[in-house]
């Protein structure tokens, strides 16, 4: 599998999760209440598989690689996507404090929690068509076939060494089942129904 294929793979995973925490950012703004547990896990998810897994995968190896063959991160789409980065970053973190402080009692969160949802969806989503449709098509044209065979071997390494054996596994499974006690029933991105009282979200990310 070619290393942007393994990308590509990473990102409807992710589109998957930002379906399901639209629909919770429209209850926030239909009802003022906040489901703070799927917050949370939605905050971990964006923190350890988007970005310290999906994220390190191509700062760490795809951005150089590319920039081994001219294409700098100085200026340009990696420099883009590296700014995007950051500021996907700085959303999460933003994200974490505003669940914090909700489930701590303040209740006045929730407007900035549901703004700051709406940020990062709109973030990732078009992060997320730019590398599809523009910079995965320019690596894949670029980087000779050794080079990506190592990159297909390094985003393995990442997954074991860096996040641990089995966790991106599982936190892959968790974003392609991302439903979670909907109040109301609806269908997720994968056409399977949720009713109120289903919990799919059964397994703890990692601390």
């Amino acid at each position: 599998m070619l290393p942007t294929e393994i990308l590509r793979h990473e990102h409807d995973v992710v589109l998957q999760m930002l379906d399901a925490a639209e629909h919770q950012a429209d209850l926030i703004e239909s009802t003022g209440t906040v489901d703070v547990v799927f917050i949370q896990q939605f905050v971990d998810f964006a923190a350890h598989f988007a970005d310290g897994c999906h994220h390190l995968k191509e700062e760490r190896h795809l951005f150089p690689a590319l920039a081994a063959e001219g294409l700098t991160p100085e200026a340009g789409p990696v420099a883009v996507m590296l700014a995007e980065h950051e500021r996907g970053r700085s959303l999460v973190a933003g994200l974490r404090r505003d669940v914090q402080a909700y489930s701590e009692g303040s209740r006045d969160t929730a407007k900035s929690l549901r703004e700051n949802l709406h940020a990062y969806i709109q973030l990732l989503r078009q992060h997320i068509w730019k590398e599809n449709n523009v910079l995965f098509p320019m690596a894949d044209r670029l980087l000779p076939p050794d080079t990506q065979a190592r990159l297909a071997e390094a985003f393995e390494h990442v997954e074991k060494e860096e996040l641990g054996d089995g966790i991106h596994e599982r936190l892959e499974q968790n974003g392609e089942r991302p439903c979670r006690r909907a109040p109301r029933p609806y269908v997720t991105p994968g056409g399977v129904p949720c009713v109120k009282g289903d919990v799919s979200w059964g397994t703890p990310m990692p601390g």
